[in-house]
């Protein structure tokens, strides 16, 4: 089959597309056809080396850490999932990789929303993931307040949404031009940087509840300073959270909470409550184009590589 390879760390001149082995579907796994595979920041990290202390990579590296398309290998024990079926979902731990292929292996899944096309649901499942476990993680509840930094990309749009849903209040910022599109996931758009925190104030009188870091542009500091205690601030982005006293929320090899909010999300996509914003949909071809693009830092919304 075809997939896209780098056998080196280094700029995104290192991916290429290439003859490689198929993978097959092992015990509780499922084998896809893939339509769409989406680019997170998190693809460009290990492509560069920046988190090779955290991430030992195997070459050649496979990237895309979720994917939608076909079920064409049914693995030893799933159940409810058959070959022909439309899904969405995550591969194996990063350190197999894997989805910007003709054929990817999932070890998450679930069908694939009616409503969402299968670029959009090719982006969806790492975003779900991730904005799953922060929830979780801040235990966010009806009635409390979320303040996302960095509201207009790919996860803080999908956290907004799934926030929303359990009866938060949601504050997002964004630059000025971007606060329209946040609008229409309803949250309420605040401008980023200097001066955040008193105009975080004037929306939110008694305080927030939650903060995420969506954006990892070093505001940390300010943020713990809005939450009032660096417990209730998550990043996802942020290297430096450690020295703030601020929760650095990843996924763990083996392991990953996040995933039983797949259903979920389908449903709400169904009942017209998610929906997956895309900023840019590439040819597999044009995949170093894609990093290059999420590498910028102005998403909104999510970028997605489709496959032939």
């Amino acid at each position: 089959m075809f997939a896209v390879q780098y056998h080196r760390y280094g700029g995104s001149e290192v991916l290429a597309v290439e003859e490689v082995e198929e993978p097959h579907a092992g015990p509780g796994q499922v084998r896809i056809a893939v339509r769409a595979t989406g680019v997170t920041p998190a693809d460009w990290y290990l492509r560069s080396g920046r988190l090779r202390d955290f991430v030992s990579l195997d070459f050649p590296h496979t990237p895309g850490m979720d994917a939608a398309g076909i079920v064409d290998e049914v693995g030893e024990g799933v159940i409810g999932t058959a070959v022909g079926d439309a899904v969405f979902g995550l591969v194996p731990f990063v350190d197999q990789g894997g989805a910007a292929a003709e054929y990817a292996v999932l070890e998450a899944w679930a069908s694939k929303p009616r409503s969402w096309s299968f670029e959009e649901a090719g982006g969806a499942a790492g975003n779900i993931d991730t904005a799953t476990r922060v929830l979780e993680a801040s235990a966010a509840a009806e009635g409390m307040t979320l303040l996302i930094e960095g509201a207009a990309g790919g996860v803080g749009t999908i956290t907004a949404q799934l926030a929303r849903a359990r009866g938060l209040a949601v504050i997002g910022t964004a630059s000025e031009g971007n606060h329209g599109f946040l609008e229409q996931f309803g949250v309420v758009p605040v401008t980023y940087g200097a001066g955040l925190a008193d105009r975080v104030a004037a929306l939110a009188p008694r305080g927030v509840d939650v903060v995420l870091d969506a954006a990892g542009k070093g505001s940390l500091a300010d943020l713990v300073a809005i939450a009032g205690d660096p417990g209730r601030v998550v990043t996802i982005a942020d290297f430096d959270a450690a020295r703030h006293g601020v929760r650095f929320c990843r996924s763990e090899a083996g392991e990953s909470p996040g995933w039983a909010g797949l259903p979920l999300a389908a449903e709400l996509a169904d009942a017209g409550r998610l929906t997956v914003p895309l900023h840019a949909v590439f040819p597999l071809k044009e995949i170093a184009t894609a990093h290059d693009v999420s590498a910028l830092g102005h998403a909104r919304g999510k970028i997605v590589v489709t496959v032939p």
